[in-house]
């Protein structure tokens, strides 16, 4: 009785133990048993990879670099000596030049700014109805399905809707284009335009540069001006001998801005580093997306052979049993 106690354990451990150990012998004997699916997943993922790579436009990106044009402890220092008088007049001369950057970002970044900044340049028909670039002839190949040139006129969809893109679209469309990266260190700001011609990349990011420039200082001199008109108002509204001097000097404070606004030709943002034509592109990578692709294929091909061979054994398996 007491040799068959300690039996029995040391059996039912030998028994179960081999169903949990894996045996790579036989791994390797099922992956060369399907060696053959692995190969053919592998051929055609990696088939499909070349053909869907070089299928690919050529994407070129021009930069511009960007350092804040207005001297920001300047701006700090007046609006200090100011503020106090400016707010005795219910004004507010702004938060400095520090603010201004900050606000020039996101007004170029903006829907308003954008649309504003593709209807100006006539940039519709190259951002949503071109095939390609010609590099030779430096010209776009128009999708005259989506386009008539001739007669400038949108083609229509099989509901007899117009293809015309919204300002909705349009938008959405320059934002996959556009990017914007400063530097926390330096303060430098990096404007980015992909294009599938290099021209156009330059083009592009030129005018934006300019675009944000004048928007920024147009903005600023209406409301100088609103504020001047304001002041003036007040002025003649006073008998106060000290309040007039407050105004004088409030009056000398905005004119003062409208002057050096008119004055700067980069008004919030000075190139430090222009934008150049590119002569090497920036996407696709078109030898990461064929090795992906082949290595898609063959995992996917091994995963195939497992599953196959499982559902072999689970049926060899029902039939020792029947």
């Amino acid at each position: 009785m007491g040799n068959q106690e300690v039996v029995r354990p040391q059996v039912r451990e030998q028994s179960c133990y081999p169903d949990d150990e894996i045996d790579l012998r036989e791994l390797f004997a099922t992956l060369w048993r399907g060696k053959w699916i692995i190969v053919l997943f592998t051929v055609i993922f990696a088939a499909a990879g070349v053909f869907y790579a070089l299928s690919k436009p050529n994407i070129y990106q021009a930069s511009v670099l960007l350092a804040p044009a207005q001297d920001e402890g300047g701006g700090a220092g007046l609006s200090g000596q100011l503020g106090g008088l400016a707010s005795l007049a219910g004004i507010s001369l702004g938060g400095g030049s520090g603010n201004q950057t900050v606000m020039a970002k996101e007004v170029l970044q903006s829907r308003a700014f954008l649309k504003g900044f593709i209807h100006r340049h006539n940039l519709v028909v190259p951002l949503m109805a071109v095939k390609s670039w010609n590099m030779e002839q430096e010209t776009w190949v128009i999708n005259r399905e989506v386009y008539n040139p001739d007669t400038g006129e949108w083609a229509k969809n099989e509901d007899g809707k117009s293809l015309e893109p919204t300002d909705w679209d349009l938008v959405k469309t320059i934002r996959e284009h556009l990017s914007i990266s400063d530097n926390k260190d330096t303060g430098m700001i990096t404007i980015s335009i992909k294009s599938q011609s290099p021209q156009v990349a330059q083009g592009w990011a030129e005018k934006l540069v300019h675009d944000i420039n004048e928007y920024m200082r147009k903005q600023d001199i209406e409301k100088a001006e609103a504020r001047i008109a304001y002041l003036e108002g007040k002025l003649s509204e006073t008998n106060i001998a000290g309040m007039q001097q407050v105004f004088y000097q409030l009056i000398e404070s905005e004119t003062r801005t409208v002057m050096l606004a008119n004055a700067q030709s980069e008004y919030v943002f000075t190139t430090v580093d222009p934008a150049v034509v590119p002569q090497e592109k920036s996407e696709p990578k078109r030898a990461l997306i064929v090795v992906v692709a082949t290595m898609l294929g063959g995992m996917l091909g091994v995963f195939t052979v497992f599953v196959i061979a499982f559902i072999r054994s689970g049926k060899e398996g029902v039939a020792e049993k029947l």
